[in-house]
């Protein structure tokens, strides 16, 4: 919370009268919550930070693939950079939050960020002097990435210091808002920048918005973790785990997110469903990428009235059940284009666009209630876990969202070999409408789970 003696803030704790008086406008706007960003001008910088910043990330991660490409002829080269990344990202996730636990956070997290802005900046000095090879973009990139995994794992875990617990949830409504802005924006801005001015200019622009992150960062009060504090190893990493074992309600909404991002990530096949079922091409992959960012961004825009939601739980629960409905109407949609049997194109005009509308909006319909869900987790870890494990869950949590996603990517690419391209999304679908139900049914605390009365 804001206000600890320790952490050398000098924000003003908010006003109860204040807060009281604003209360009944926050209930009727249905749009999302600014207070956050009144109430701490701290937040604000970082929040204003991780916005600018994200847009030239995304272009870099965009930028690279394309470099690979044009080195190699290759996308088993181009996935080769979320492959070499992967288990580092894990491990230094885990890491990362165990120095968050242990040193001062804004420390951590601006070391990280000169870690982050010189690996780009290294991919901009090949890049321009034509030296840039495929082992040089794997390395750099590699970098790249475990220095953003420490700096997400640190500022989640700087959060809930800079703002009153009941901000937390529109808070994340924001971070949710940057994010969609982030995948859409800056893949868009790359495509057009790589085509147009060539990859130097591409990766300098990414150099330049990181200066945004830098201030948010710098301009952070120190803020020591409170409690017990542990060194970095595998003593901090054992104690963190067994906080876990006995935290039903954090290990529930880490298993329901697993279950979300294994089975309702159809992301791989979207160039098949392009070519072979829907037509259109690169376009039609562009646009089924696009939505779920979209539905995500909806949802951060109409968060208002989210933050009053006391069971957090079950609203978890719900939105996933509701996402893995959308990913069922998704297969739905592919499936029967598939048993239309008409010819394809590459061409957008011949494209089917109905079946690719169903599609696109039932990927926004997916990304809308993954990001509900997602406000309600990040909320549910920013405040039922002490202050001295936050980093180290954090990790944990880094650890799901970048792994789920990747083993969902051969889920969906092993079963695609042996069954049609609708059965992935399908199957996948259902079985999260089940593990989500048997959650909630199975996990009496998660889903007694109060917001008010917040434990972990």
């Amino acid at each position: 919370m804001s206000g600890h003696p320790d952490s050398g803030s000098s924000e003003p704790a908010p006003s109860p009268v204040s807060d009281a008086a604003a209360e009944p406008a926050r209930r009727r706007n249905p749009f999302a919550d600014l207070t956050p960003l009144r109430a701490s001008p701290a937040f604000a910088r970082l929040w204003a930070g991780q916005a600018i910043s994200g847009i030239g990330s995304q272009m870099t991660i965009v930028a690279v693939g394309l470099d690979i490409y044009r080195l190699t002829g290759s996308t088993l080269a181009v996935s080769g950079v979320a492959l070499f990344a992967l288990v580092p990202m894990i491990v230094f996730g885990l890491y990362g939050g165990m120095l968050a636990d242990a040193f001062d956070r804004r420390a951590v997290a601006l070391i990280a960020a000169i870690v982050a802005w010189s690996s780009t900046a290294a991919i901009a000095i090949l890049a321009w002097t034509g030296a840039d090879s495929v082992a040089a973009l794997y390395a750099l990139s590699t970098l790249n990435a475990v220095a953003a995994t420490v700096i997400t794992t640190t500022r989640s875990a700087i959060f809930p210091r800079l703002l009153p617990r009941e901000l937390l949830p529109a808070a994340a409504a924001l971070n949710g808002i940057t994010f969609g802005v982030m995948v859409t924006v800056g893949p868009a801005l790359a495509g057009v920048l790589v085509a147009t001015v060539g990859f130097g200019w591409t990766y300098s622009v990414d150099v330049v918005l990181f200066v945004a992150a830098f201030l948010g960062i710098a301009s952070l009060p120190r803020i020591l973790p409170e409690g017990e504090v542990q060194r970095p190893g595998l003593a901090s990493l054992r104690y963190g785990f067994a906080f876990l074992k006995g935290a039903p309600n954090i290990r529930a909404s880490f298993l329901i997110d697993i279950f979300a991002m294994t089975f309702g990530q159809p992301r791989v096949l979207f160039p098949a469903i392009g070519v072979l079922v829907l037509g259109g091409g690169a376009i039609t992959v562009g646009v089924l990428t696009a939505a779920y960012a979209i539905g995500s961004t909806l949802t951060g825009v109409f968060s208002g009235r989210l933050g009053h939601v006391r069971m957090q739980g079950r609203a978890i629960a719900h939105a996933v059940q509701v996402y893995g409905g959308f990913v069922v109407a998704f297969g739905v949609v592919v499936l029967v284009a598939s048993a239309g049997g008409s010819p394809v194109s590459q061409e957008l005009d011949d494209a089917n666009v109905v079946a690719l509308v169903l599609a696109a909006l039932g990927l926004i319909g997916a990304g809308a209630a993954d990001e509900v869900s997602a406000i309600y987790r990040g909320t549910m870890l920013q405040t039922a876990v002490p202050d001295n494990m936050r980093g180290r869950l954090q990790g944990v949590f880094t650890v799901v969202v970048t792994g789920g996603p990747r083993i969902g990517d051969l889920y969906v690419g092993v079963l695609s070999v042996f069954a049609a391209l609708w059965f992935p999304p399908l199957l996948g679908g259902l079985v999260i409408l089940v593990a989500a139900t048997l959650i909630l049914r199975l996990v009496h605390s998660f889903r007694a789970y109060d917001a008010f009365d917040p434990r972990p």
